[in-house]
């Protein structure tokens, strides 16, 4: 007979999934089990400490809504956004490198036309021109591509962490379609390094355990070309001085993009500028393939690549 005591329990467990069905999900069960007993064994979990893991993930799930994903910022901030990340991208020859998703992929990202300031509203911010282009791995243009942008404004916050976000509706985020040599180009504001938000219990943990919980600045990009990998990812501003230390561990080398400082007259569509902007130019390589691209938070079912 199994005695459930610390040296049988954990074989117990793992057992007890024996009969499931579905042969990755017994799997991944029964690995989970081993991890975790593992754990508990290694630091001798103790009840205080068990029941305070029991309400931090109670209070992780609590602070979720539909335009807010705690879990995926915990996820994030321990790394495991990024090793999934990497497991599932572990060939990148030739192809734009991948990054976290992160939380505030939400909302309807409408198709805009090119040259759009998708951040008409943000006074404040200094301008910047985004020009960039779709190719396959040999260089070869990707005509009538979707690739949705999002990023932070000159405060640090992106549109969903407003207040009056429900009824502004949104801010620096759009969906561009490639023209036919595989171009899009808009205008925004220069975004700035933020922190992710600290008021929930994943912000908690960081702020004691004395991390600081600064992301550098970027741009998202989700770009969904049908017959290749979606391909999710950020381009950061060379210079900014937490490149070293993103507290989600999202920066890859491939992904710093230097951002020009000009003082043309006007922007490369002809715009006419009024004092300093910024020019950000960069060309997103897609490797052949297939997937799942996610849909924002707030939105059904994901769509197929």
């Amino acid at each position: 007979m199994t005695q459930f005591n610390e040296t049988e329990l954990t074989e117990a467990v793992v057992k007890s999934f024996d009969q499931t069905p579905d042969t990755r999900a017994k799997f991944l069960l029964q690995e989970l089990v081993k991890s975790l007993h593992d754990y508990v064994s290694k630091t001798g979990l103790t009840f205080e400490e068990w029941e305070y893991a029991i309400d931090f993930l109670t209070r992780t799930g609590q602070k979720c809504t539909d335009t807010r994903q705690e879990f995926i910022l915990l996820s994030d901030v321990l790394g495991v956004s990024m090793l999934v990340d990497a497991v599932n991208h572990r060939d990148r020859e030739g192809a734009t490198q991948t990054t976290v998703l992160g939380p505030f992929y939400v909302g309807e990202h409408k198709v805009t036309a090119h040259g759009t300031d998708i951040s008409p509203n943000n006074q404040t911010g200094e301008r910047m021109f985004v020009q960039s282009r779709v190719t396959d791995l040999k260089g070869k243009p990707l005509a009538n591509v979707p690739v949705d942008v999002w990023h932070a404004d000159d405060d640090g916050f992106y549109d969903s962490q407003k207040a009056n976000y429900d009824e502004v509706g949104a801010s620096a985020r759009a969906r561009f379609i490639t023209d036919h040599d595989g171009r899009f180009f808009f205008r925004t504001i220069l975004p700035c390094s933020y922190p992710i938000p600290t008021d929930g219990p994943v912000g908690e943990m960081i702020l004691q355990t004395n991390r600081h919980p600064m992301r550098p600045a970027h741009v998202h990009f989700l770009v969904n070309a049908k017959g290749y990998e979606p391909l999710i990812t950020h381009v950061f501003m060379d210079g900014d001085k937490y490149l070293d230390s993103d507290v989600v561990f999202g920066v890859k080398d491939d992904l710093v993009a230097k951002v020009e400082p000009r003082n043309d007259p006007a922007m490369p569509d002809g715009t006419k500028a009024s004092g300093r902007w910024h020019l950000m130019t960069y060309e997103f390589h897609l490797k052949p393939g297939g997937g799942m691209a996610p849909k924002p938070l707030g939105t059904k079912a994901a769509e197929p690549a």
